[in-house]
């Protein structure tokens, strides 16, 4: 299973890639697994003003439905709309066309380095 190194990850599953004050934000290969088959997904708006832990969406698969949780502090500039029509992207590419949303972060984010996250994951 992939946890690529240049990510932070979160205990919910989502990966998040921090470039200045824009953190990309998705949900890692691991979740994707576990969902299954993704048909649906629900992002929150542009605009949108996030609290870290707050559920923030959801992804939908044939097996069961996994809430979206704001992974930081920070308001949403980007929402992927690939996987809105596309929503198997995110079992295809989870780490890059698979992505759902981009914040701009405000304070700093407390997450997991890959190597914490594999020993979450048991890897």
């Amino acid at each position: 299973m992939s946890v690529p190194d240049d990510l932070q990850y979160t205990a919910e599953h989502e990966w998040v890639r921090l470039e200045g004050d824009i953190a990309t934000v998705g949900i890692t290969q691991y979740a994707a697994d576990a969902l299954g088959d993704v048909v649906y997904v629900d992002l929150p708006a542009i605009g949108a003003t996030l609290a870290a832990g707050a559920i923030v969406g959801e992804v939908e698969s044939t097996k069961s439905v996994g809430e979206l949780y704001a992974p930081l502090d920070g308001e949403v500039v980007e929402a992927n709309a690939g996987v809105v029509d596309s929503p198997e992207t995110i079992n295809a590419d989870p780490y890059g066309a698979g992505w759902l949303v981009k914040l701009r972060i405000a304070g700093d984010p407390a997450l997991l380095s890959p190597a914490e996250y594999r020993a979450l994951i048991g890897q």
